[in-house]
């Protein structure tokens, strides 16, 4: 009988075993693909590790490739040496109670479950994955060259990133985004900048379009780039009475499902899909089961990273969505062109805009585009997240020259923009 069975060993499951092991339990981690999920094997890390790539003159993508999956091989290996104490079964797993999973070779008791099966990439109705003209972003992973053109379905996180990197890799490069602007739910003012950049790079941007639009004839890849959804398939979740809504694992604010014993995070729960989230999730779903004092998540402090060329990050609330909300804010800005260090990189395109309460002067927000944005986003995220005020950061001293001085720059007043 096991204390914990975590289904999934990517970042939830993986940091839901680790903090359980901390509190002596007995842990099963079951994966049926490749340990670290979505995150290290087709999402984060290597499209991440291509990015770099392409940022060196003359690139040699076959070699690209190599080093990307040498990175994820290297990562996979730390990550099986950090499961010492926890049994780890690489196999399809089923819930056939509260208790009890069936494996490919047996059948295991458990007292706690714990659901972190990620998510995959969503296809069209209209438009399946074929794996050869149509490709998921799992697929476009593992191409062996770089298309002559390149259609990219959806103007989101994912993307935008593609749409960034095989521009760069010398692709022509076209996107089209059913929604008014690029990047739907990022700050209006930050989407627009990426779209004018876009378009100096020579990627046709196309909003408020719908795929239906295109002649596919015209392109040698479409990537269908639309959103993930939650893997709950062959779980066995409807027939346990697991509620569900469109595929996602209800939960409460303490990550449990309508099962006592049962929990979930991470993708499968289709709050926020954002690997540090998951991991987030994945320690707090197993700090409630191994702990008394039950932890609630919070979502109003999580930085969203976008690794577009320039890189844009986010955390709080907008300056839209704080108007919807009744705030009367105060709005501080600095450009990257008035950095020393941004012009040392030769990186000068974007700003910090940092979003505060005029009354209370609590940060309350702040979006990114520029050199290094998902880096100097860390600060704001404190901020954010422990309720800072405008003057706290100001009468901060940060090292010059830096990118990050930039922050306190844009809260001086007449010295930003």
């Amino acid at each position: 009988m096991y204390d914990l069975a975590i289904i999934g060993a990517g970042w939830a499951g993986f940091h839901a075993a680790q903090t359980a092991k901390k509190s002596g339990l007995k842990i099963c981690l079951i994966e049926k693909s490749q340990i670290g999920g979505t995150c290290l094997n087709s999402g984060c890390i290597p499209t991440k590790a291509l990015i770099y790539s392409a940022k060196t003159p003359a690139i040699n993508f076959l070699k690209a490739q190599e080093r990307k999956d040498r990175i994820i091989q290297q990562l996979r290996s730390g990550m099986q040496f950090m499961l010492k104490g926890i049994d780890y079964l690489n196999t399809p797993a089923e819930i056939l109670s509260n208790e009890e999973i069936r494996t490919k070779d047996k059948n295991i008791k458990t007292k706690s479950i714990i659901i972190a099966t990620g998510s995959k990439p969503l296809e069209l109705p209209e438009l399946k994955f074929d794996g050869n003209k149509f490709i998921s972003s799992d697929d476009i992973l593992n191409l062996k060259e770089i298309p002559s053109s390149l259609l990219i379905i959806g103007g989101g996180v994912i993307g935008c990133e593609f749409a960034s990197l095989f521009s760069a890799l010398g692709a022509k490069v076209s996107i089209v985004e059913k929604m008014p602007q690029l990047l739907p739910g990022e700050d209006k003012e930050i989407a627009k900048k990426l779209e004018n950049i876009f378009r100096k790079k020579g990627i046709k941007v196309n909003t408020n379009t719908g795929a239906e639009t295109q002649d596919f004839k015209n392109y040698g890849l479409v990537l269908i780039a639309v959103g993930r959804a939650p893997n709950t398939e062959g779980l066995g979740l409807d027939k346990l009475g697991v509620r569900l809504e469109k595929n996602k694992v209800l939960i409460d604010e303490y990550l449990k499902t309508n099962i006592h014993n049962i929990y979930a995070a991470g993708d499968v729960t289709g709050k926020i899909m954002l690997a540090h989230f998951a991991a987030y999730q994945g320690r707090i779903a197993a700090e409630n089961i191994t702990a008394p004092d039950l932890k609630i998540t919070r979502c109003d402090n999580i930085p969203n990273c976008i690794f577009t060329s320039p890189e844009i990050a986010s955390v709080g609330i907008d300056e839209e969505a704080a108007r919807n909300k009744g705030i009367n804010t105060k709005i501080y800005k600095f450009d990257f062109l008035g950095s020393g260090m941004a012009r040392i990189l030769e990186e000068t395109e974007g700003f910090i805009k940092i979003i505060s309460d005029k009354e209370t002067e609590q940060v309350i927000g702040a979006s990114i585009i520029g050199p290094r944005a998902t880096e100097l986003i860390g600060i704001l995220t404190l901020a954010v997240s422990e309720k800072l005020k405008i003057p706290q950061i100001r009468n901060t001293i940060l090292a010059h020259p830096t990118l990050s001085e930039g922050i306190t720059d844009a809260l001086r007043e007449n010295y930003g923009i």
